[in-house]
């Protein structure tokens, strides 16, 4: 399990030299526009999990519906994001071809961060996001996301903060990570009243 300084502190470790995120050409998405949420999300989450579940049986320890799509009422990118707990996220024979096999494409290969992968799907979109049991990223996302289903005016908050970003990295012809990048202090603040809540620091 991940101790509680690493779960409050926000790890943002440089690319190596010579290191590359990115798989095969793929780069930042180009799409930064949210919508209006949809009710058919979590629908749409669980039949990835489902799937994903049934591709890595009990190799898959966690499956978690996480980021702005599992938060009922907040506008996101219409994208599901979900996160994979694996025993072993270097040990990508043990995982990638059965994910690959759904039809989700490994676009992200990050051993620096946790060992995070991403996969990305499109029927419907999605990003499952690969981490080991001792990361850090899993227990904060879930912590965020609880906060933003139990806390309206955080939710309203993070939506106002999303759509912000979200108009001037279009107007900027930027991508996904710039749009991030546009709404990071925000998603810090409220991470921290979240922490404060829950007795972290």
């Amino acid at each position: 399990m991940p101790s509680r300084h690493d779960i409050v502190t926000f790890h943002d470790p440089p690319v190596p030299p010579g290191a590359s995120p990115w798989v095969d050409g793929a780069g930042p998405s180009p799409d930064v526009a949210v919508v209006a949420a949809d009710p058919a999300w979590p629908a749409q989450f669980e039949a990835v999990a489902a799937a994903i579940r049934g591709a890595l049986g009990w190799r898959a320890l966690v499956v978690e519906h996480v980021g702005s799509t599992a938060v009922p009422g907040l506008p996101a990118k219409p994208v599901i994001d979900v996160d994979v707990v694996v025993a072993d996220p270097a040990d990508e024979a043990s995982y990638v071809p059965a994910l690959e096999a759904l039809g989700l494409v490994l676009r992200v290969r990050e051993p620096w961060w946790f060992g995070h992968r991403l996969l990305r799907g499109s029927q419907p979109a999605s990003h499952v996001h690969v981490f080991g049991p001792d990361s850090p990223e899993v227990v904060r996302h879930r912590i965020f996301r609880d906060w933003l289903r139990g806390n309206p005016d955080e939710r309203d908050r993070y939506a106002a903060a999303k759509l912000a970003a979200s108009a001037a990295a279009s107007a900027g012809g930027e991508d996904g990570m710039q749009y991030n990048a546009r709404k990071e202090q925000v998603v810090r603040e409220i991470h921290a009243r979240a922490f404060a809540a829950a007795g972290l620091v």
